[in-house]
């Protein structure tokens, strides 16, 4: 899907742009608002499909002991297949799981540049001084930033697809705090989604960012993600900081 497309939806996403500013912190934090969110991030096509909540404590709402992810996987093996923008089975999935964060599958419509939220902060402001169209950006409250961008493409030829694998597991995390290229086998949490431990950590849509704007292509924001995550390395000497896992496949 090219840029062009997604732009040309400009009456539609004028009038989600205007209808997510205009609602209150305290209406959209509600049932109605996540589901109003939910259906407005499948209406920018992000592909969405139920995903796992905090359980108590800092643990998951699925059944496996000592889950390595907790409530940031989906609930089905078959979420690449179950992933939908359909309106209807997303309002369904939002009512009859009212406690269920939700994934997003990439490498369908879109990808996600996911990189560690200092250095995400960093390249915002920087993309934003120089009139860069950055799109749709989450922010993570375990260190995360992740920039929504439209996908490297949807070859005919499955041989030439590049898969997602990440540059490291959830234990080697903090050895690994660069940006990840989430594409074809890989998902994120999308907003509105809760994370385990204190009350309010959550995964939402950074101000002005949401998902009423079109996709970027991923290489007009490249360069200043990995810059910004170099000096970001560089920089972190703090052994203790923690890095958040987004796995690949459950």
């Amino acid at each position: 899907m090219s840029g062009a497309e997604f732009g040309g939806r400009t009456g539609r996403q004028g009038k989600l742009s205007q209808w997510l500013r205009g609602r209150r912190p305290k209406e959209a934090a509600g049932d109605g608002g996540r589901e109003a969110l939910l259906l407005a991030a499948a209406g920018a096509g992000l592909p969405l499909a139920p995903a796992a909540h905090p359980g108590s404590g800092y643990g998951c709402s699925c059944d496996r002991v000592g889950c390595p992810t907790p409530a940031r996987h989906p609930v089905s093996f078959a979420w690449q297949t179950q992933s939908t923008t359909d309106r209807a089975q997303v309002e369904r999935w939002a009512r009859h799981q009212p406690q269920a964060n939700f994934i997003t599958a990439t490498g369908m419509t879109h990808d996600v540049l996911d990189v560690p939220l200092e250095a995400g902060q960093e390249a915002l402001e920087r993309l934003r001084a120089t009139g860069v169209d950055v799109g749709p950006v989450a922010r993570s409250d375990d260190g995360r930033m992740l920039f929504f961008t439209l996908t490297r493409g949807t070859p005919e030829d499955e041989d030439e697809w590049w898969p997602c694998e990440l540059d490291c597991h959830p234990e080697t995390m903090d050895e690994h705090p660069g940006l990840r290229w989430h594409c074809r086998g890989s998902y994120v949490l999308v907003p509105p989604a809760r994370l385990p431990g204190d009350e309010g950590r959550a995964v939402r849509w950074v101000e002005g960012q949401g998902p009423e704007h079109a996709l970027p292509d991923p290489l007009t924001l490249l360069e200043a993600l990995t810059d910004a995550c170099a000096r970001h390395t560089a920089d972190d000497s703090d052994p203790g900081h923690a890095h958040a896992a987004w796995p690949v496949r459950h």
